[in-house]
Protein backbone atom coordinates (compact mmCIF):
# COMPACT_ATOMS: atom_id res chain seq x y z
CA UNK A 1 0.00 0.00 0.00
CA UNK A 2 0.92 3.14 -0.59
CA UNK A 3 2.26 5.43 2.10
CA UNK A 4 0.58 8.76 0.48
CA UNK A 5 -0.74 9.48 -2.55
CA UNK A 6 0.30 11.46 -5.47
CA UNK A 7 -2.43 13.66 -7.35
CA UNK A 8 -2.29 16.40 -9.87
CA UNK A 9 -4.02 19.60 -8.86
CA UNK A 10 -6.41 19.10 -11.76
CA UNK A 11 -7.54 15.74 -10.33
CA UNK A 12 -8.53 18.00 -6.87
CA UNK A 13 -12.67 17.54 -6.33
CA UNK A 14 -14.93 18.47 -3.80
CA UNK A 15 -13.66 16.18 -1.57
CA UNK A 16 -10.85 17.30 -0.97
CA UNK A 17 -12.04 20.58 0.46
CA UNK A 18 -14.81 18.75 2.92
CA UNK A 19 -15.24 18.35 6.10
CA UNK A 20 -15.40 14.58 5.92
CA UNK A 21 -12.93 14.01 8.55
CA UNK A 22 -15.20 15.27 11.27
CA UNK A 23 -17.08 11.93 11.22
CA UNK A 24 -20.29 10.27 10.14
CA UNK A 25 -23.87 12.07 10.82
CA UNK A 26 -24.97 8.83 12.69
CA UNK A 27 -21.73 8.88 14.84
CA UNK A 28 -22.15 12.70 15.22
CA UNK A 29 -26.13 12.19 16.12
CA UNK A 30 -24.85 9.98 19.08
CA UNK A 31 -21.82 12.02 20.14
CA UNK A 32 -24.58 14.66 20.47
CA UNK A 33 -27.02 12.77 22.31
CA UNK A 34 -24.61 11.85 24.92
CA UNK A 35 -23.09 14.73 24.94
CA UNK A 36 -26.74 16.39 25.58
CA UNK A 37 -27.38 13.82 28.73
CA UNK A 38 -24.21 14.86 30.06
CA UNK A 39 -24.56 18.17 30.50
CA UNK A 40 -28.38 17.77 31.45
CA UNK A 41 -26.73 15.67 34.07
CA UNK A 42 -24.22 18.60 36.00
CA UNK A 43 -27.14 20.66 35.82
CA UNK A 44 -29.26 19.10 37.64
CA UNK A 45 -26.72 17.06 40.08
CA UNK A 46 -24.23 19.38 40.21
CA UNK A 47 -20.91 17.82 41.88
CA UNK A 48 -22.71 14.54 41.89
CA UNK A 49 -23.14 14.09 38.22
CA UNK A 50 -19.52 14.93 37.84
CA UNK A 51 -18.23 11.80 40.72
CA UNK A 52 -20.15 9.52 39.05
CA UNK A 53 -19.03 10.15 35.29
CA UNK A 54 -15.33 9.81 36.77
CA UNK A 55 -15.85 7.00 38.58
CA UNK A 56 -17.46 5.70 35.13
CA UNK A 57 -14.78 7.11 32.70
CA UNK A 58 -11.84 8.48 34.79
CA UNK A 59 -8.62 7.10 36.15
CA UNK A 60 -9.89 8.18 39.88
CA UNK A 61 -13.27 9.87 41.51
CA UNK A 62 -11.68 11.57 44.48
CA UNK A 63 -14.33 12.89 47.06
CA UNK A 64 -13.79 16.50 45.91
CA UNK A 65 -12.65 18.69 43.09
CA UNK A 66 -10.65 21.25 43.98
CA UNK A 67 -6.61 20.64 43.80
CA UNK A 68 -5.23 21.94 47.01
CA UNK A 69 -2.38 25.31 46.23
CA UNK A 70 0.22 22.85 48.36
CA UNK A 71 -0.81 20.09 45.52
CA UNK A 72 -0.05 22.24 42.71
CA UNK A 73 3.21 24.10 44.40
CA UNK A 74 4.52 20.47 44.64
CA UNK A 75 4.14 19.35 41.74
CA UNK A 76 5.59 22.55 40.26
CA UNK A 77 8.67 22.49 42.69
CA UNK A 78 9.24 18.57 42.05
CA UNK A 79 9.56 19.33 38.19
CA UNK A 80 11.68 22.07 38.73
CA UNK A 81 13.96 19.46 40.49
CA UNK A 82 13.64 16.47 38.90
CA UNK A 83 13.39 17.64 35.04
CA UNK A 84 14.73 21.18 35.17
CA UNK A 85 15.09 21.40 31.03
CA UNK A 86 11.52 20.70 31.10
CA UNK A 87 10.99 23.24 33.68
CA UNK A 88 12.96 26.02 31.42
CA UNK A 89 11.06 25.24 28.64
CA UNK A 90 8.08 25.88 29.97
CA UNK A 91 8.39 28.57 31.54
CA UNK A 92 10.22 30.40 28.36
CA UNK A 93 7.43 28.95 26.43
CA UNK A 94 5.12 31.25 28.71
CA UNK A 95 7.18 34.08 29.23
CA UNK A 96 6.94 34.38 25.08
CA UNK A 97 3.14 32.99 24.99
CA UNK A 98 2.71 36.09 27.75
CA UNK A 99 4.24 39.10 25.54
CA UNK A 100 2.68 38.14 21.74
CA UNK A 101 -0.68 38.05 24.05
CA UNK A 102 0.14 41.09 25.70
CA UNK A 103 1.61 43.14 22.21
CA UNK A 104 -2.10 41.86 21.36
CA UNK A 105 -4.10 43.09 23.73
CA UNK A 106 -2.04 46.65 23.27
CA UNK A 107 -3.71 46.76 19.47
CA UNK A 108 -6.91 47.38 21.40
CA UNK A 109 -7.61 50.78 22.11
CA UNK A 110 -10.24 52.46 24.15
CA UNK A 111 -11.69 55.76 22.68
CA UNK A 112 -14.33 58.60 22.58
CA UNK A 113 -14.98 60.95 19.67
CA UNK A 114 -17.52 63.48 18.76
CA UNK A 115 -19.42 62.37 15.17
CA UNK A 116 -21.24 65.25 15.43
CA UNK A 117 -21.86 68.05 17.14
CA UNK A 118 -23.38 66.97 20.86
CA UNK A 119 -22.83 63.10 20.00
CA UNK A 120 -20.09 61.29 21.74
CA UNK A 121 -19.82 57.86 20.92
CA UNK A 122 -16.84 55.66 22.60
CA UNK A 123 -15.54 52.34 22.82
CA UNK A 124 -14.29 50.24 25.53
CA UNK A 125 -12.49 46.98 25.87
CA UNK A 126 -13.24 44.72 28.91
CA UNK A 127 -12.05 41.65 30.32
CA UNK A 128 -14.65 38.45 31.17
CA UNK A 129 -14.32 38.29 33.91
CA UNK A 130 -13.58 34.52 34.57
CA UNK A 131 -12.02 32.26 32.45
CA UNK A 132 -12.64 29.02 32.44
CA UNK A 133 -9.77 26.06 30.30
CA UNK A 134 -9.97 23.01 29.88
CA UNK A 135 -6.36 20.57 29.03
CA UNK A 136 -7.01 16.87 28.60
CA UNK A 137 -4.93 14.69 30.03
CA UNK A 138 -4.89 11.43 27.35
CA UNK A 139 -2.10 9.22 26.11
CA UNK A 140 0.18 12.35 26.23
CA UNK A 141 -1.15 15.12 28.59
CA UNK A 142 -0.54 18.23 26.45
CA UNK A 143 1.50 20.34 29.11
CA UNK A 144 1.37 22.99 26.31
CA UNK A 145 -2.26 23.74 25.90
CA UNK A 146 -1.97 25.05 29.76
CA UNK A 147 0.21 28.12 28.58
CA UNK A 148 -1.87 28.48 24.92
CA UNK A 149 -5.14 28.66 27.19
CA UNK A 150 -4.23 30.54 30.71
CA UNK A 151 -1.63 33.36 29.14
CA UNK A 152 -4.02 35.11 27.16
CA UNK A 153 -6.63 34.68 30.15
CA UNK A 154 -3.98 36.30 32.06
CA UNK A 155 -3.12 39.25 29.94
CA UNK A 156 -6.29 40.34 28.57
CA UNK A 157 -6.93 41.02 32.91
CA UNK A 158 -9.93 37.90 33.95
CA UNK A 159 -10.74 38.41 37.45
CA UNK A 160 -10.36 34.91 37.81
CA UNK A 161 -8.83 32.11 35.85
CA UNK A 162 -10.62 28.17 36.24
CA UNK A 163 -8.14 25.17 35.31
CA UNK A 164 -10.32 22.20 34.67
CA UNK A 165 -8.38 18.31 33.93
CA UNK A 166 -9.25 14.74 34.11
CA UNK A 167 -9.10 13.28 37.98
CA UNK A 168 -5.81 11.29 38.93
CA UNK A 169 -5.03 9.20 41.81
CA UNK A 170 -3.90 10.86 44.63
CA UNK A 171 -0.55 9.45 45.94
CA UNK A 172 -1.57 9.89 49.54
CA UNK A 173 -4.96 9.48 49.69
CA UNK A 174 -7.00 8.29 46.61
CA UNK A 175 -10.50 10.77 48.51
CA UNK A 176 -8.25 13.85 47.36
CA UNK A 177 -8.47 15.69 44.29
CA UNK A 178 -5.38 14.92 41.77
CA UNK A 179 -4.34 15.13 38.56
CA UNK A 180 -1.41 14.51 35.96
CA UNK A 181 1.64 16.18 37.83
CA UNK A 182 3.01 18.07 34.61
CA UNK A 183 -0.60 19.89 34.28
CA UNK A 184 -0.48 20.46 37.60
CA UNK A 185 3.33 21.80 37.55
CA UNK A 186 2.14 23.96 34.16
CA UNK A 187 -0.95 25.41 35.88
CA UNK A 188 1.00 26.60 38.79
CA UNK A 189 4.00 27.92 36.50
CA UNK A 190 0.95 30.10 34.79
CA UNK A 191 -0.59 31.20 37.81
CA UNK A 192 -4.03 29.30 37.43
CA UNK A 193 -6.19 30.88 40.17
CA UNK A 194 -8.30 27.39 40.91
CA UNK A 195 -7.51 23.80 39.43
CA UNK A 196 -10.54 21.20 38.99
CA UNK A 197 -9.74 17.76 39.33
CA UNK A 198 -12.53 17.23 36.52
CA UNK A 199 -12.32 15.66 32.46
CA UNK A 200 -14.81 15.18 29.23
CA UNK A 201 -17.40 17.05 28.86
CA UNK A 202 -18.56 17.28 32.23
CA UNK A 203 -16.30 19.41 32.46
CA UNK A 204 -17.03 22.04 30.78
CA UNK A 205 -20.93 21.58 31.17
CA UNK A 206 -19.32 22.67 35.20
CA UNK A 207 -17.92 25.64 33.84
CA UNK A 208 -21.07 26.63 31.81
CA UNK A 209 -23.29 26.35 34.49
CA UNK A 210 -21.49 26.30 37.36
CA UNK A 211 -21.56 23.56 40.30
CA UNK A 212 -21.06 23.43 44.56
CA UNK A 213 -17.74 23.00 43.45
CA UNK A 214 -16.84 24.80 40.21
CA UNK A 215 -17.93 28.31 39.40
CA UNK A 216 -19.66 29.20 36.17
CA UNK A 217 -17.27 30.52 33.80
CA UNK A 218 -17.53 33.58 31.55
CA UNK A 219 -15.69 32.12 28.06
CA UNK A 220 -14.32 28.37 28.03
CA UNK A 221 -11.42 27.35 25.82
CA UNK A 222 -9.03 24.65 25.64
CA UNK A 223 -8.70 21.72 23.40
CA UNK A 224 -10.04 18.02 23.97
CA UNK A 225 -11.95 14.74 22.05
CA UNK A 226 -15.37 14.62 20.26
CA UNK A 227 -16.93 14.90 23.30
CA UNK A 228 -15.45 17.93 24.65
CA UNK A 229 -15.61 19.48 21.54
CA UNK A 230 -19.44 18.83 21.10
CA UNK A 231 -19.67 19.87 24.89
CA UNK A 232 -18.72 23.62 23.99
CA UNK A 233 -20.82 23.77 20.21
CA UNK A 234 -23.87 22.64 23.18
CA UNK A 235 -23.09 25.20 25.61
CA UNK A 236 -22.30 27.91 23.23
CA UNK A 237 -24.61 30.87 23.85
CA UNK A 238 -24.42 30.17 27.52
CA UNK A 239 -20.58 30.78 27.49
CA UNK A 240 -18.59 32.21 25.33
CA UNK A 241 -15.89 29.39 23.69
CA UNK A 242 -12.65 29.99 21.64
CA UNK A 243 -13.64 27.67 19.13
CA UNK A 244 -15.56 24.15 17.81
CA UNK A 245 -11.72 22.23 16.83
CA UNK A 246 -12.02 19.02 14.58
CA UNK A 247 -8.48 16.90 13.46
CA UNK A 248 -5.18 18.38 13.02
CA UNK A 249 -3.95 19.72 9.57
CA UNK A 250 -0.85 21.23 8.24
CA UNK A 251 -0.54 22.73 4.60
CA UNK A 252 2.83 23.07 3.09
CA UNK A 253 3.98 24.81 -0.69
CA UNK A 254 7.04 24.17 -1.34
CA UNK A 255 9.37 24.88 -4.45
CA UNK A 256 12.65 23.28 -5.51
CA UNK A 257 14.38 25.51 -2.50
CA UNK A 258 12.92 23.35 0.18
CA UNK A 259 14.89 20.37 2.15
CA UNK A 260 12.53 17.68 1.50
CA UNK A 261 13.98 15.84 4.85
CA UNK A 262 12.38 19.39 6.97
CA UNK A 263 9.32 19.20 4.85
CA UNK A 264 8.40 15.32 6.02
CA UNK A 265 9.35 16.18 8.95
CA UNK A 266 6.71 18.92 10.00
CA UNK A 267 3.89 16.49 7.87
CA UNK A 268 5.00 13.87 10.06
CA UNK A 269 4.47 16.35 13.24
CA UNK A 270 1.23 16.89 12.46
CA UNK A 271 0.20 12.99 11.34
CA UNK A 272 1.59 11.56 14.31
CA UNK A 273 -1.09 13.44 16.13
CA UNK A 274 -4.01 11.68 15.17
CA UNK A 275 -5.06 8.85 12.24
CA UNK A 276 -7.48 11.80 11.41
CA UNK A 277 -4.83 14.30 11.18
CA UNK A 278 -4.19 15.92 7.78
CA UNK A 279 -1.04 16.72 5.81
CA UNK A 280 -1.03 18.24 2.71
CA UNK A 281 2.02 19.04 0.18
CA UNK A 282 1.80 21.15 -2.99
CA UNK A 283 5.25 21.03 -4.65
CA UNK A 284 6.09 21.80 -8.69
CA UNK A 285 7.15 18.39 -9.52
CA UNK A 286 6.88 14.45 -9.04
CA UNK A 287 10.38 14.48 -8.51
CA UNK A 288 10.41 16.68 -5.01
CA UNK A 289 7.60 14.61 -4.44
CA UNK A 290 9.47 11.27 -4.18
CA UNK A 291 12.34 13.11 -2.67
CA UNK A 292 9.53 13.96 -0.14
CA UNK A 293 8.00 10.45 0.10
CA UNK A 294 11.76 9.10 0.58
CA UNK A 295 11.93 10.96 3.59
CA UNK A 296 8.89 10.24 5.04
CA UNK A 297 9.65 6.15 5.13
CA UNK A 298 13.02 7.18 6.23
CA UNK A 299 11.78 9.17 9.18
CA UNK A 300 9.04 6.71 9.84
CA UNK A 301 11.40 4.14 10.73
CA UNK A 302 12.35 5.46 13.99
CA UNK A 303 9.56 7.31 14.73
CA UNK A 304 7.66 6.09 17.97
CA UNK A 305 4.28 7.54 16.66
CA UNK A 306 4.73 5.75 13.45
CA UNK A 307 1.67 3.43 13.58
CA UNK A 308 -0.83 6.74 13.93
CA UNK A 309 1.20 8.91 11.59
CA UNK A 310 1.59 6.13 9.00
CA UNK A 311 -2.30 5.63 9.26
CA UNK A 312 -3.08 9.26 9.27
CA UNK A 313 -0.80 9.43 5.88
CA UNK A 314 -2.81 6.75 4.31
CA UNK A 315 -5.79 7.45 4.71
CA UNK A 316 -5.59 11.64 4.89
CA UNK A 317 -2.49 12.97 3.41
CA UNK A 318 -1.57 13.57 0.03
CA UNK A 319 1.21 15.32 -2.40
CA UNK A 320 -0.37 17.65 -4.78
CA UNK A 321 1.91 18.42 -7.84
CA UNK A 322 1.14 22.07 -8.96
CA UNK A 323 3.89 23.95 -10.97
CA UNK A 324 2.52 27.51 -10.59
CA UNK A 325 2.75 28.31 -6.76
CA UNK A 326 0.20 31.18 -7.08
CA UNK A 327 -2.03 28.26 -8.06
CA UNK A 328 -1.10 26.84 -5.04
CA UNK A 329 -2.05 29.87 -3.08
CA UNK A 330 -5.78 29.66 -4.12
CA UNK A 331 -6.32 25.76 -3.63
CA UNK A 332 -4.93 26.97 0.41
CA UNK A 333 -7.40 30.05 0.45
CA UNK A 334 -10.07 27.22 -0.50
CA UNK A 335 -8.65 24.77 1.71
CA UNK A 336 -8.26 27.03 4.92
CA UNK A 337 -5.96 25.00 6.64
CA UNK A 338 -4.93 25.06 10.51
CA UNK A 339 -1.44 25.58 9.67
CA UNK A 340 0.33 27.24 6.33
CA UNK A 341 3.54 26.78 5.48
CA UNK A 342 6.02 28.74 3.03
CA UNK A 343 8.74 26.41 2.25
CA UNK A 344 10.77 28.98 -0.14
CA UNK A 345 13.72 30.92 -0.19
CA UNK A 346 13.47 34.68 0.52
CA UNK A 347 12.68 36.55 -2.34
CA UNK A 348 9.71 37.99 -4.90
CA UNK A 349 7.88 34.35 -4.99
CA UNK A 350 7.60 34.35 -1.35
CA UNK A 351 6.30 37.58 -0.51
CA UNK A 352 3.93 37.23 -3.10
CA UNK A 353 2.34 33.78 -2.13
CA UNK A 354 2.64 35.48 1.48
CA UNK A 355 0.11 38.25 0.73
CA UNK A 356 -2.13 35.86 -1.70
CA UNK A 357 -2.73 33.26 1.07
CA UNK A 358 -5.51 35.24 3.45
CA UNK A 359 -7.37 31.58 5.31
CA UNK A 360 -5.30 30.27 7.56
CA UNK A 361 -4.79 29.96 11.65
CA UNK A 362 -1.22 30.77 11.29
CA UNK A 363 1.21 31.23 8.58
CA UNK A 364 4.52 30.05 8.71
CA UNK A 365 7.07 31.97 6.11
CA UNK A 366 10.46 30.60 5.04
CA UNK A 367 12.42 27.42 5.32
CA UNK A 368 13.57 27.65 9.13
CA UNK A 369 9.66 28.73 10.31
CA UNK A 370 8.80 25.58 11.87
CA UNK A 371 5.42 24.73 12.43
CA UNK A 372 6.35 23.22 15.81
CA UNK A 373 7.94 26.26 16.79
CA UNK A 374 4.14 27.74 16.63
CA UNK A 375 3.30 24.93 18.73
CA UNK A 376 5.47 25.53 21.48
CA UNK A 377 7.84 28.67 21.73
CA UNK A 378 7.54 31.44 19.18
CA UNK A 379 5.09 33.32 21.49
CA UNK A 380 1.97 32.63 18.84
CA UNK A 381 -1.17 30.38 20.17
CA UNK A 382 -1.16 26.56 18.53
CA UNK A 383 -5.02 26.74 19.19
CA UNK A 384 -5.97 27.59 15.98
CA UNK A 385 -8.98 27.03 13.06
CA UNK A 386 -9.73 23.41 11.21
CA UNK A 387 -11.46 22.14 9.36
CA UNK A 388 -12.15 25.19 6.87
CA UNK A 389 -13.27 27.41 9.67
CA UNK A 390 -10.32 29.60 9.12
CA UNK A 391 -12.00 31.44 6.56
CA UNK A 392 -13.93 33.23 8.96
CA UNK A 393 -12.01 33.05 12.44
CA UNK A 394 -8.49 32.76 13.26
CA UNK A 395 -7.13 31.35 16.39
CA UNK A 396 -7.26 31.58 20.72
CA UNK A 397 -6.09 35.10 21.16
CA UNK A 398 -6.18 37.67 24.33
CA UNK A 399 -9.11 39.05 21.67
CA UNK A 400 -11.23 35.83 22.79
CA UNK A 401 -11.18 37.08 26.68
CA UNK A 402 -11.71 40.99 25.83
CA UNK A 403 -15.29 42.06 25.26
CA UNK A 404 -15.85 45.43 22.42
CA UNK A 405 -18.66 47.69 24.34
CA UNK A 406 -19.59 50.95 23.36
CA UNK A 407 -20.42 54.33 25.06
CA UNK A 408 -22.70 56.86 24.18
CA UNK A 409 -22.79 61.23 25.60
CA UNK A 410 -25.00 63.56 24.55
CA UNK A 411 -24.66 67.02 24.79
CA UNK A 412 -28.41 69.39 23.93
CA UNK A 413 -26.79 72.56 23.83
CA UNK A 414 -23.92 71.66 21.57
CA UNK A 415 -25.32 72.31 18.31
CA UNK A 416 -27.72 70.01 15.58
CA UNK A 417 -26.14 66.59 15.55
CA UNK A 418 -28.12 65.95 18.67
CA UNK A 419 -31.06 67.15 17.33
CA UNK A 420 -30.71 65.59 13.66
CA UNK A 421 -30.33 62.13 15.23
CA UNK A 422 -33.13 62.74 17.18
CA UNK A 423 -35.38 63.70 14.48
CA UNK A 424 -33.59 60.84 12.49
CA UNK A 425 -34.72 58.26 15.35
CA UNK A 426 -38.44 59.37 15.80
CA UNK A 427 -38.83 59.11 11.71
CA UNK A 428 -37.12 55.63 11.63
CA UNK A 429 -39.22 54.44 15.30
CA UNK A 430 -42.37 55.93 13.80
CA UNK A 431 -41.97 53.72 10.35
CA UNK A 432 -41.28 50.78 11.78
CA UNK A 433 -44.46 50.71 13.89
CA UNK A 434 -42.64 51.50 17.32
CA UNK A 435 -44.06 53.90 18.44
CA UNK A 436 -42.69 53.76 22.10
CA UNK A 437 -39.03 54.24 20.18
CA UNK A 438 -40.09 57.30 18.33
CA UNK A 439 -41.76 58.95 21.29
CA UNK A 440 -38.48 58.81 23.33
CA UNK A 441 -36.75 60.76 20.92
CA UNK A 442 -39.40 63.52 20.35
CA UNK A 443 -39.84 64.09 24.10
CA UNK A 444 -36.08 64.95 23.75
CA UNK A 445 -36.98 67.77 21.23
Amino acid sequence: MELIKTILSSQLDDSFFSTTRLGSTVENSNVSATVAQIIADVQKDGDAAIKNYASRFDKASPDSLLISKEDLQHAKDELQKNNPELYKSLCLSRDLAMEFAAKQKDCFTDFECELRPGLITGQKTIPVERAGIYVPAGRFPLLSSVIMCLTPAKAAGCTETVLCTPPRPHPANPALPYADTGIMAAAAICGADKVFACGGAQAIAAMAYGTQSIPRCDVIAGPGNKFVAEAKRLVYGQCGIDMVAGPTEVFIIADETAHPAWVAADMLAQAEHDIDAQAVLVCQSTSFAEKVKAELAKQLETLATAQTAKESLNRHGCIIIEENLEKAALIANRKAPEHLELALDAGEMRDSLAKMVRNYGSLFIGHEAAEVLGDYAAGLNHTLPTSGSARFTGGLSVRVFLKTVTTLRAKGNAGDGYINSLKAANVLGTTEGLEGHAAAARIRL
